[in-house]
């Protein structure tokens, strides 16, 4: 049985994803889903792996993109080109990958909740949500689309660990937590919170919060531990090298969260919906809404559950608050609470809590809300034990909510036109700000007209120059002493070496490009990225880690691996 409701989850996705099937390619916001997975696979024809520094963006200066911007997707998106789908493909078949899985870890989370109807119900809103069709079809977001995998996921596995305290589920949340660091860290710190209480609401039911309970304490602090591991390759060096680029952009400007708060009216009221940007002040040409069937529904279990209780205090009824009732009390008030988060009211506590900042736009965390709301939805089946009306619910959702999962215009497009003219120039130049190096005081106006220089008065004759992902070669003859100037920006972890003897690398103070002082006669240089002590360091973390995951998944208990709720 369990079966037939997978295939209607898949169904439910499949019709959301619909335009993602159709020949051509449509604009975002972000269009660079193809760029980014077109850097990615020539990090492993160069054999770079992990992925850091990509050559062609940056005006092809090159910068170290995969060391901040989080590479799960694209390593995923990698597979499908090694099947032989095209980049533009690739693209659409990640975002579409994206509503399949994230409604069935919706439904195991929910059905285990809820029962096989309730877990239905919760997976169709979730994959309906206007602010996922938002995500994928408006801002062209393949990381933020693709943390609605996980957070279900984390869910599901945190509550099993709680109750059950096998070691299968410690597996699930390393999986599921580090998976979402590698997907979208703000997100990551988005969430977290909610996962905290989340847990903390289970212990509490499950009576295990004493600290006596050392073998439940013992596999979640593994748990944290393991998800940071699968994740640190990536994670560690983007916090402890973050200094060495121009982070300030990310957070000034169009990025100040300051600007882009939503109204009540674009939260609950209004159906607008549109493919432009978001705007200070609420005349956004991009929409924000929650769901009208989202929080109606989710405003009704409330009253319902609100009027029970009240009911059992004025009539004087002994018992407690049963478990259920606060939870599903819980879940609305959580969803509420990232609603009120995404409000110009709730200013005063992103000035308290500096990390909420770093989200950039208080919309992000709609994310939250809807997740919270579609969960809820599905307590539907245990109020109400009607297949009816959770059928109606479904198609309603459905229905509602159609016109909303389609892009602005779909158009022929083919890899090359995208790889070349002004639309190359457009993904080499576009995201620039938001890794430059800081040996670069400003960033560049226009692509290098060269790809080397001999600048001060020396002379050379005879220069070959040769590039890759994470290296460079330069053979010539040094006809008067100078120095050699890469059009590659320097950023910790570039060494050289002249004929075989490594030599300091210096670079002008404008924009940052390396610089190699030279003697006259018959050079090579040879320009390589290295790893730096702390990318080392997490590289051998994280292998150990995926490991340790590939051994018990590979093991003879992989059986046992598999979700049963």
């Amino acid at each position: 049985m369990k079966k037939l409701f997978l295939i209607l989850v898949l169904l439910s996705a499949l019709l959301a994803s619909r335009w993602l099937f159709k020949p051509g390619y449509f604009n975002m916001h972000d269009d660079l889903q193809m760029m980014r997975q077109l850097q990615m696979e020539k990090c492993w024809q160069d054999n770079q792996f992990p992925c850091r520094w990509v050559p062609d963006m940056g005006f092809g200066y090159g910068y170290p993109l995969f060391n901040f911007y989080p590479p799960l997707p694209y390593y995923v998106g990698q597979i499908f080109r090694w099947l032989g789908l095209t980049f533009m493909t690739t693209a659409k078949v990640i975002f579409a990958l994206q509503f399949f899985l994230s409604g069935v870890t919706m439904f195991i989370l929910a059905a285990d909740l809820w029962g096989d109807w309730g877990g239905l119900l919760s997976a169709v809103f979730y994959i309906w949500a206007p602010y996922h069709a938002v995500d994928v079809f408006v801002r062209g977001a393949t990381n933020e689309a693709w943390a609605f995998i996980w957070f279900p996921l984390i869910f599901w596995a945190g509550k099993k660990l709680v109750e059950k305290e096998k070691w299968r589920y410690v597996f699930w949340l390393a999986l599921g937590y580090g998976s979402l660091l590698l997907t979208h860290s703000i997100m990551a710190l988005i969430f977290t919170p909610a996962f905290l209480a989340w847990i903390a609401y289970w212990l509490v039911i499950e009576k295990k919060y004493s600290w006596r309970k050392g073998r439940l304490w013992g596999q979640l602090t593994l748990s944290g531990i393991w998800a940071l591991g699968l994740s640190a390759f990536f994670t560690l060096p983007m916090l402890f090298e973050k200094e060495f680029t121009h982070i300030e952009t990310m957070f000034s400007g169009y990025f100040d969260w300051r600007a882009h708060f939503v109204s009540i009216k674009q939260l609950f009221l209004t159906r607008f919906w549109g493919w432009g940007p978001s705007l200070w002040g609420a005349e956004d040409g991009m929409p924000f809404p929650v769901g009208h069937f989202h929080w109606i529904l989710g405003l009704l279990v409330f009253l319902l559950v609100v009027f029970s209780i009240a009911q059992k205090f004025f009539l004087k009824k002994k018992g407690r608050i049963k478990n259920q009732a606060l939870l599903l009390m819980g879940l609305f008030l959580g969803g509420l609470a990232y609603a009120f988060l995404a409000h110009q009211r709730s200013v005063f506590l992103w000035r308290i809590i500096k990390p909420l900042q770093l989200a950039q736009f208080p919309w992000r965390l709609l994310a939250g809300c809807v997740f919270f709301f579609s969960l809820l939805a599905g307590s539907v089946w245990q109020l109400v034990k009607s297949y009816w009306l959770i059928i109606v619910l479904g198609l309603g959702v459905i229905v509602f909510n159609w016109s909303f999962f389609q892009p602005e215009s779909m158009g022929p497009l083919t890899d090359e036109q995208k790889f070349s003219g002004r639309a190359w120039e457009y993904q080499q130049t576009a995201g620039l700000y938001d890794y430059l190096p800081i040996s670069a005081r400003i960033a560049p106006r226009s692509a290098p007209k060269t790809d080397w220089l001999m600048i001060g008065k020396g002379e050379s004759s005879g220069g070959k120059w040769e590039k890759g992902t994470n290296w460079a070669r330069w053979q010539g003859k040094v006809e008067k002493p100078g120095t050699i100037q890469a059009s590659i920006f320097y950023f910790p972890g570039w060494r050289a070496w002249v004929d075989g003897k490594e030599v300091e690398i210096g670079h002008d103070e404008e924009l940052g490009r390396m610089q190699i002082k030279l003697e006259a006669g018959e050079r090579q240089i040879d320009f390589r990225f290295v790893n730096t002590p702390i990318r080392s360091w997490a590289n051998f973390f994280s292998l150990f880690s995926w490991w340790a995951l590939l051994g018990v998944a590979m093991g003879p208990s992989l059986w046992q691996l598999i979700p049963k709720n």
